[in-house]
């Protein structure tokens, strides 16, 4: 007779797994991918003092507007470098697809980042700020700056001196 668990599995044998090794390889990608993300937005949530859908709203907006503005490569070399799941969310960002890159300066900035998220300028200035800061603690002090080396110098004092 075997021996059985409470449950009346044979505890002599090893245990079968249904999953593949590809499917688990995949859900802990995800997971790991929902971590990411997480932590960027309670970082965000944190230093901008926002609730969870204020700072998802506020990064996706700053970002797609930077994005808007910067240059060449540099906009998909910059998204690298960010949560994969915020990577997904710019992807949709309708306010740059298929568009060129555009020179804006500050208010041009935080006129596009108020309008996205209905907030008055200095609440748009505070928000930009704040995701500024999380995304500076999330890359490399080279894509840093060559961030800086594409934004005019009324843009570069948000970037520069965020929160």
């Amino acid at each position: 007779m075997a021996d059985t668990d409470p449950t009346g599995t044979n505890i002599n044998q090893p245990s079968q797994r249904t999953e593949d090794p590809q499917a688990r390889r995949e859900q802990r990608s995800e997971t790991r991918r929902n971590q990411t993300y997480k932590a960027f937005l309670r970082n965000l949530m944190v230093i901008g003092s926002m609730n969870e859908e204020e700072a998802e709203r506020a990064a996706v907006s700053v970002l797609c507007v930077l994005e808007q503005r910067l240059f060449g490569e540099e906009a998909a070399h910059l998204e690298a470098q960010l949560p994969g799941k915020l990577q997904d969310l710019l992807l949709r960002c309708e306010r740059h697809v298929g568009k060129p890159a555009s020179k804006f300066g500050r208010e041009g900035f935080l006129q596009m980042v108020s309008e996205d998220l209905e907030v008055d300028s200095l609440e748009a200035e505070r928000k930009i700020r704040a995701v500024f800061t999380a995304v500076r603690e999330q890359v490399s002090e080279g894509e840093i700056e060559d961030v800086i080396g594409q934004l005019p110098h009324d843009l570069r004092d948000l970037w520069q001196r965020a929160i």
